[in-house]
């Protein structure tokens, strides 16, 4: 049952629509936030994934994001339960995953400096570029980098 509802969360379920359909790239910060329910950030994810579900948006998720997600809740959080749900999760056939390939790649290096935060690694440039492909609306994600690079973050239509 928890299963059912935490895979609703993610977009699987079809809301109201909008004139024209948003388009939200999502980072690993927002997969571990539906996830985990004790992240700083789970509530605010729960209620931005539930705008983006009412609202018929199309989440795609970067392949390295949910990657990068499913090793940080096994590694960090030591919730092997948690990253396995979540890659079963991510199986679904409707939940739209981005491969990355040597396009987004190349673009993602333009996003990609010595000079910035080690925070804002490689993973994140390909968030960016994937989200500068599809001429995206907005990145669900809760780290101010996207904001310096000029995306607007989901959590800004609420």
């Amino acid at each position: 049952m928890a299963l059912k509802k935490w895979m609703d969360i993610y977009g699987t379920r079809n809301g109201a629509k909008m004139s024209r359909q948003l388009k939200v790239i999502a980072d690993a910060d927002s997969i571990i936030a539906q996830a985990v329910f004790n992240d700083n950030h789970h509530k605010k994810a729960i209620q931005i994934s539930e705008f983006l579900i009412s609202t018929n948006a199309q989440v795609i998720y970067p392949a390295t994001a949910i990657i990068e997600a499913i090793t940080y809740m096994q590694r960090v959080l030591n919730s092997s339960n948690s990253a396995y749900a979540t890659a079963i999760v991510f199986t679904d056939p409707d939940i739209k995953v981005e491969e990355v390939n040597q396009k987004i790649l190349s673009r993602a290096i333009s996003y990609f400096s010595p000079t910035i935060s080690k925070k804002n690694t490689m993973f994140d440039c390909i968030v960016a570029s994937i989200a500068e492909g599809y001429s995206a609306d907005a990145i669900f994600s809760f780290d101010k980098f996207y904001k310096k690079c000029g995306f607007k973050l989901a959590s800004e239509f609420i």
